[in-house]
């Protein structure tokens, strides 16, 4: 029984270890990617995939959180994800407050995130195509998995 205890114990030091690290890399990649990002540098406008800048304000601090990521441009929409669920910090940002912006080619663009996680009731306050409510089913499918999805919806606010 002792060994087991200890067994659990290990385990969770090496997953707090694991989270630690992983978000040190994040927050050092961040730092070196988000400047030129926010710029327009490998953010073009006119291809279907880019790099962006998302807008958050921080869950906990209410300060303004900017963090990298792909996009798929679909139509006036943006879809973007992560494989690390709600271990992104965007993602619990975006639950708590999906009013939100983003650059792309350089410029700040205002928007309203969909987020489609495993738990979440980011319910869409926006008309959604019927294309893009049957890929929302489509990819809902992946977030028992830890997928995690958000469909950036313009916003004039």
């Amino acid at each position: 029984m002792q060994e087991s205890a200890n067994t659990c114990a290990s385990a969770g030091r090496a997953s707090k270890a694991f989270s630690r690290l992983e978000q040190s890399v994040f927050r050092a990649l961040n730092a070196v990617v988000e400047p030129s990002v926010r710029l327009g540098i490998g953010s073009p406008t006119l291809t279907p995939a880019s790099l962006i800048v998302l807008e958050t304000v921080g869950f906990k601090s209410g300060a303004r959180r900017r963090t990298p990521l792909w996009s798929i441009r679909l139509g006036r929409y943006r879809l973007i994800s992560t494989a690390r669920g709600n271990r992104s910090f965007w993602v619990k940002n975006l639950l708590k407050k999906p009013d939100t912006s983003y650059y792309l080619g350089g410029r700040r663009r205002k928007s309203h995130a969909i987020v489609i996680a495993e738990g979440a009731s980011s319910a869409p306050l926006v008309e959604l195509s019927p294309g893009l409510r049957r890929l929302t089913k489509l990819i809902t499918r992946y977030a028992p998995s830890g997928w995690t999805f958000a469909i950036l919806a313009p916003t004039t606010h």
